[in-house]
């Protein structure tokens, strides 16, 4: 059986590691800065994190691309496969994203735009370098919408998940028509290796994943998938993993030292769950 992965994710503004709630809404207050990208690429590197995503949040919405300098920069100092994502809209930026380090590359509002693009990058740099980033919110149905305390009432969660989830678009700012399910069984036959799921409801809520959405997801597509969104402890990674997917996103609990990706897998580990380098 496969190792499950842990994953550290930085979310990189002007140059600074950031983090806010449910993709920066205003309500939420501003986003606020935690450290620099290459310190914290380093000390997850040495913590044994299995991977590291980067996100250049505001590329796609700016329309520029992603930050080449910070990537070049973490790749050179940490050993640990590197996923880069932002602003990636034509097989140049993902080339160039790749020689700056990456090692796959993350590809969101730019597959919705163009879905071919996947088939193209799949074909010049192989779909395991391929990943289609989804974000998703939990369609209600609308006979509860007008209800200001259904999305924090749990017990709203099964109505929630029957009314499917709504793909959106430059950073969870536009919405875009497309079902999650639908989206993702076509971008794995367009061609993307791994998908990574992100919870607009949960980012940085620290209530745990959208659950019901990981397991309608990891039963509709064969490739790899990768929980985000919501983690709030050690538990909510080991959750998420138990429901079959095959790897586990956080940001802020790492960020604000509330746990260690070594606590994080020792968790996952007594529940079962195979994982890699797991220290003492």
């Amino acid at each position: 059986m496969l190792a499950r992965r842990i994953i550290p994710c930085l979310d990189v503004h002007a140059g600074r590691v950031t983090r806010g709630q449910q993709f920066g809404r205003a309500e939420f207050g501003e986003l606020a800065d935690v450290g620099d990208p290459v310190a914290l690429a380093i000390a997850y590197n040495d913590q044994g994190a299995d991977e590291l995503v980067m996100y250049d949040i505001t590329a796609t919405s700016e329309g520029r691309g992603a930050i080449l300098d910070v990537a070049a920069r973490v790749a050179e100092r940490c050993f640990m496969p590197l996923t880069v994502g932002g602003g990636v809209r034509a097989l140049a930026d993902m080339r160039a994203l790749m020689l700056a380090g990456a090692d796959k590359v993350s590809i969101n509002s730019g597959a919705i735009a163009d879905p071919e693009l996947l088939t193209r990058a799949a074909d010049q740099f192989g779909s395991q370098a391929v990943v289609l980033s989804i974000d998703v919110r939990a369609r209600r149905p609308h006979s509860r919408a007008s209800e200001p305390d259904a999305q924090a009432d749990p017990t709203t969660a099964p109505r929630r998940a029957a009314g499917g989830w709504d793909v959106y678009a430059a950073g969870g700012r536009r919405a875009t028509g497309l079902d999650m399910l639908a989206w993702a069984e076509q971008g794995e036959a367009l061609g993307a290796g791994e998908i990574v799921l992100n919870s607009i409801d949960g980012d940085g809520m620290n209530t745990g994943y959208d659950l019901e959405a990981l397991r309608a997801l990891r039963a509709a597509v064969s490739v790899p998938v990768v929980a985000s969104g919501g983690a709030g402890n050690a538990e909510d990674m080991r959750a998420a993993l138990l429901t079959g997917v095959d790897a586990a996103l956080a940001a802020g609990i790492f960020h604000r030292g509330e746990v260690s990706v070594a606590h994080v897998k020792r968790v996952c580990a007594a529940a079962g769950l195979p994982m890699r380098e797991v220290a003492a």
